[in-house]
């Protein structure tokens, strides 16, 4: 059988998945989910189950990292556990609420929410704005390099994905 057709739908998923990433939406998902179609659309037969358990693995892997980086990079920048938290929650907050501005709108609102939520917790310890601020400037930066090292991710799933489809 040609799986030709299926091959180059799969190496556009992958594409795709990895555009998707910086604007906040799940293209991890969409690149792991085009494999195992993938693979169950040819039976199998040109590929195993592993290349899937492995692209799940770095998927979760990816998210896992993508919520600590902000928490992690608030507290680099002299913030303690609440702007850690508040980097988190305000990222998670952020990307649901968007702001008004077509197709990054979740991307902006995931910078600013890790921004505010780590500066708005950090002033609730008393130690004042410039700490705030700072711990909030790190949580800013967190989330950028958490969308670096997901787009990473999304390419090492890509490479995975298309060369177990061979």
């Amino acid at each position: 059988m040609d799986y030709s057709a299926g091959y180059l739908l799969l190496a556009a998923a992958q594409v795709v998945g990895i555009l998707l990433i910086p604007l906040g939406l799940p293209g991890l998902w969409i690149q792991v989910g085009a494999l195992a179609l993938y693979g169950w659309q040819s039976n199998f037969a040109t590929m195993g189950v592993v290349p899937i358990i492995l692209t799940v693995g770095l998927g979760l892997v990816a998210e896992a990292l993508e919520f600590a980086l902000g928490g992690r990079y608030a507290r680099r920048y002299g913030g303690g556990r609440r702007a850690a938290w508040g980097a988190i929650l305000g990222g998670i907050a952020g990307a649901i609420m968007g702001v008004p501005v077509p197709i990054i709108g979740s991307v902006i609102g995931a910078f600013v929410g890790s921004f505010v939520g780590a500066a708005l917790l950090e002033l609730t310890t008393g130690r004042g704005a410039n700490p705030a601020l700072r711990a909030g400037w790190g949580a800013l930066l967190g989330r950028v390099a958490a969308t670096a090292v997901k787009v990473g991710i999304g390419i090492a799933i890509a490479v995975v994905a298309l060369f177990s489809a061979l």
